[in-house]
């Protein structure tokens, strides 16, 4: 009796390990499913655009709509970008991005040095200050900038793109938060040695803090590039527009039509630069954030 007792509770055993493993794969797949399912959702967009930048404008109105080109047209992108002269969109808006980029590094070290190692009166009565303006719509910001630079006279010039929106309470959030892992010992040790609160920035701090600094490079960059609204409010000439304003009404002719394949064509040459960056550079992205939040 002990030994049958003993082989039923084998093979009770061997079936439990069986029904966990058979629910552990149902359970990956399942997910994975998911995984593909939600992938194809935002893929989709992308390849219809791709697709469509590659169609005659006949065919790109065909109803119902045909999901592969009948006829790859390739001269669509060189049309797109000499009717939208996305030479020049290209360069305004790299000008832009890269000095206000720079502009707001330097901006956002400095201060977030001070908060994170300074010692001055209402110190923290300041940062929560600067915090809480995080909560005020960016609208709100926007009327009071536009009153501003209008009373400043920067309409239409690369001033009025670059200067209001150098700081940014986030990304001084995040990189103080960075600054703080960072042991104060090795700042009080080096002001007994002498060095003076700037050449220990640069060489300490600015070094251990290098992933967080090219997440905000990255997406101080990617934000200049997809920016919309405020270009379209400051600037009316030609020379001073960005890409996402010349986009807008390059390819409509004088009866209203557009040509949709072409514009596509071009959507997809400036999506590009910031798919490569995703791709090449997501990992810094991913550290740079996730390094800032934790505090040890």
């Amino acid at each position: 009796m002990p030994e049958q007792m003993k082989v039923m509770n084998e093979k009770d055993m061997h079936k439990t390990t069986a029904h966990q493993k058979v629910f552990r794969i149902l359970g990956q797949g399942g997910i994975y499913l998911f995984l593909m399912v939600m992938a194809l959702i935002v893929l989709f967009p992308f390849y219809w655009m791709i697709i469509s930048s590659l169609k005659s404008l006949a065919e790109y109105r065909l109803s119902p709509p045909t999901f592969f080109p009948m006829h790859i047209l390739i001269s669509n992108y060189a049309e797109a970008f000499t009717t939208a002269n996305l030479g020049r969109l290209f360069l305004n808006t790299l000008y832009v991005g890269v000095v206000s980029t720079l502009l707001s590094l330097v901006i956002t070290i400095l201060t977030a040095f001070a908060f994170a190692r300074l010692e001055f009166k209402g110190k923290e009565l300041l940062f929560a200050a600067l915090l809480a303006t995080m909560m005020i719509p960016g609208e709100l910001f926007t009327i009071t900038n536009y009153s501003t630079v209008i009373s400043f006279g920067w309409l239409n010039t690369y001033t009025v793109l670059i200067v209001p929106f150098l700081v940014s309470i986030f990304y001084i959030y995040l990189l103080r938060q960075n600054f703080l892992q960072i042991p104060n010992e090795l700042y009080l040790a080096a002001k007994v040695d002498g060095t003076g609160d700037f050449k220990y920035l640069w060489k300490v701090m600015v070094p251990l803090s290098l992933p967080t600094l090219i997440s905000i490079t990255i997406l101080k960059m990617m934000g200049a590039w997809n920016s919309y609204i405020w270009p379209r409010l400051v600037t009316r000439a030609d020379e001073y527009e960005l890409i996402t304003n010349g986009l807008r009404n390059a390819f409509t002719d004088t009866t209203g039509d557009v040509n949709y394949p072409v514009q596509m064509a071009a959507v997809t040459l400036v999506s590009i630069p910031l798919f490569l960056v995703f791709v090449f550079l997501r990992k810094y992205i991913m550290s740079g954030v996730s390094r800032s939040g934790i505090k040890g």
